[in-house]
């Protein structure tokens, strides 16, 4: 009896012992953004609100840089929705076209003579990397079985297309006019748009999971990109009247704070049970459903 009591004493304290490895290394995660991001902030911001634009896409780049030490130092692709992927590519080419050419939508303070640019194009090769590395390298771990989102009446692997070729419209229909150019306003603008609905295949696809456990860095990568999103709705809650059409009306304002506010509270149940789970150092476990594929 002895001898089981003190097996089950060790086991305890070995779950223990990785549960506090795990919870230190998320601490240690988040420790380092969110140090490099306050430097950043005393470096260049000069204390201007626009930072929150710098702090957002700071946020996107750090999410898809774990992303990409998830998929390639463990080989493989698991649980990881190719569609997000593809268009967050197209967000952050087009929002690139826009700001390179232009300075209408970038940060007043000084992170936007460069580092705004800089951080985007980064993005755009961290993101363009993970998907090259779910595509080719580590094609055979790929879940298409789960990734399901959109894939109706269309090729398998083009369900993104659903929200891709809507957004596009809209955009053309409603833009601001803050670079007074028609095709680098509707660019920023279709960026802006599109990026309030990019991360629903990705939560679709956590959804058909069949065990409901979302691999820890992944839920970082999700977690980052949900907390730069809060960081610039912050941002144009306070700034939307800017996003003003050549005829004065704010409409495109007002759509881009109904999207983004949209896009958090599809990603209230995840940032629950993130959390719990990083608190607890746990594993992320959530709600799995079956049924009929999402368009």
């Amino acid at each position: 009896m002895e001898d089981s009591s003190d097996s089950e004493d060790k086991s305890k304290r070995g779950k223990r012992s990785i549960a506090l490895q795990s919870l230190n290394k998320n601490v240690l995660i988040w420790a380092g953004f969110f140090t490099v991001s306050l430097f950043v902030y005393f470096l260049m911001s000069g204390g201007d609100f626009s930072f929150l634009m710098t702090y957002g896409a700071m946020s996107r780049m750090f999410g898809f840089g774990i992303l990409n030490v998830k998929t390639f130092k463990s080989q493989r692709a698991t649980g990881v929705s190719k569609k997000t992927l593809q268009l967050y590519c197209i967000v952050f080419f087009f929002r690139l076209t826009s700001i390179i050419r232009h300075e209408g939508y970038l940060p007043y303070d000084k992170s936007g003579d460069w580092l705004y640019h800089f951080i985007e194009i980064m993005a755009l090769v961290f993101t363009a990397t993970a998907l090259y590395g779910c595509t080719v390298p580590f094609k055979s771990t790929y879940q298409a079985d789960c990734d399901k989102f959109g894939e109706f009446n269309v090729p398998p692997g083009y369900g993104a297309v659903y929200l891709a070729a809507p957004i596009l419209l809209v955009a053309i229909c409603l833009h601001p006019n803050l670079n007074a150019d028609w095709l680098s306003d509707v660019a920023w603008t279709y960026a802006m748009y599109l990026e309030s609905v990019a991360v629903i295949p990705q939560l679709y696809m956590f959804q058909k999971q069949s065990n409901g456990v979302v691999e820890l860095l992944t839920a970082h990568f999700v977690a980052a990109l949900g907390f730069g999103r809060v960081m610039e709705f912050t941002f144009w809650i306070y700034s939307y009247h800017e996003l003003a059409t050549s005829s004065g009306s704010s409409l495109p304002g007002y759509i881009a704070i109904i999207s983004q506010f949209g896009q958090l509270v599809l990603m209230v149940d995840f940032f629950w049970y993130y959390i719990t789970a990083v608190k607890n150092a746990t594993p992320l476990v959530l709600p799995s459903q079956s049924g009929g594929n999402m368009v």
